[in-house]
C-alpha cells in the first residue's frame, strides 16, 4: 500500500499561540507515575485554539452546533492551493478563481497561505494576519465546496473581528489608528461586516470553515512541512471534530492522504 499520511494541524499544548481573546489552554497534572503509578491531566481551555472548526452557532443564535454538520462534509477529495498573503493580505475570490479548473464541485480546499510558517504568539500571525473576505465565502458556497481550510488566524481578517470596533470590541483600537495612517480610512469602510467570512461561509452556506491549517513548520523555510508538502495536489482530506453536543467548535485534526502508486482501495463493507 503506498498511501502516505500528511498532518496539517498544528500540535495542541500548554501556552500555544492564541487568537487574541480570553481563558487560554490551562493543563495541571494531577497524578504522576512516581507518586500515583499513573498518569492523569486535568485541562481547561474553549475550544477555539489551535487548528479547530467553528460551528454556525458560534457567530448566530439558534442555528447548528457542530454535531449539526453532517459526517460527509468531513471527508473526501479536493486540493491543497497556494495563495501566500503577507500583513492584512485579503484572500479574495479572485485569488481562488485562478485555480476554477481544478477546484470543482464537492472539493475540500486547503488554502495555503504561508503564514503557518509565522505560527506563534504574535502580532504577525494575528493582529496583522490575513484572512478571508466575505466575498471569498460567497464565492465558495457558490461554487458547492464541502468544508474549506484557511493557513491563517480565522476565517475572516482581523480587521473583520472584535479586534477593531465590530461586536465586542474594539480590544485592539491600536489597530484602527494604524488602519487609517496607512490607508487613510477607517477600517469600517473596507470592513463593514462583523465576521462576513463566518456567517456566509458557515450559517449560510453551512460549509465548515478550518481556521489555523498548518503544521509544526514554525521557522522552517517555505516549501518545508506536511501543509506545503501536498500544496498544489489533489488528495483525499479528513477532518475529525469531536462530538460535542451544543458545542460551538470543536479542535479538530485535519489529515491529508495522497496515493501515488494509486493501489489503495476502500473494502467494499461486504
Amino acid at each position: 500500500m503506498s498511501v502516505q499520511i500528511f498532518d496539517l494541524s498544528h500540535t495542541f499544548e500548554p501556552f500555544m499561540p492564541q487568537w487574541p481573546s480570553g481563558c487560554n489552554l490551562k493543563e495541571e497534572v494531577i497524578r504522576f507515575h512516581a507518586n500515583d503509578d499513573m498518569y492523569n491531566i486535568q485541562w481547561e481551555g474553549i475550544m477555539h485554539r489551535g487548528t479547530h472548526m467553528d460551528a454556525p452557532l458560534h457567530v448566530t443564535e439558534l442555528t447548528p452546533d457542530i454535531t449539526q454538520y453532517p459526517l460527509w462534509r468531513f471527508f473526501g477529495t479536493g486540493v491543497a492551493v497556494n495563495v501566500p498573503k503577507g500583513k492584512w493580505g485579503k484572500i479574495e475570490p479572485e485569488d481562488l478563481q485562478k485555480f476554477d479548473d481544478i477546484i470543482h464541485e464537492g472539493d475540500i480546499v486547503m488554502v495555503n497561505t504561508s503564514q503557518h510558517h509565522i505560527w506563534a504568539d504574535s502580532d504577525d500571525y494575528f493582529a496583522y494576519g490575513c484572512g478571508a473576505t466575505g466575498e471569498l465565502a460567497k464565492w465558495f458556497v457558490e461554487k458547492k465546496v464541502k468544508m474549506v481550510g484557511y493557513g491563517c488566524q480565522a476565517n475572516d481578517h482581523p480587521i473583520a473581528t472584535k479586534l477593531v470596533d465590530h461586536g465586542l470590541g474594539p480590544t485592539r483600537p491600536d489597530l484602527i489608528d494604524e488602519w487609517k495612517q496607512v490607508y487613510g480610512r477607517d477600517p469600517k469602510i473596507d470592513f463593514p461586516l462583523w465576521e462576513p467570512g463566518h456567517k456566509f461561509l458557515m450559517v449560510e452556506g453551512g460549509i465548515p470553515g478550518i481556521e489555523n491549517v498548518g503544521d509544526d513548520a514554525y521557522g522552517k523555510p517555505a516549501g518545508e512541512g506536511d501543509f506545503d508538502a501536498v500544496t498544489g495536489k489533489r488528495c483525499f482530506f479528513a477532518a475529525f471534530p469531536w462530538r460535542f453536543r451544543m458545542g460551538e467548535g470543536s479542535g479538530v485534526r485535519v489529515l491529508a492522504f495522497t496515493d501515488p502508486d494509486q493501489t489503495f482501495r476502500f473494502e467494499t463493507g461486504e
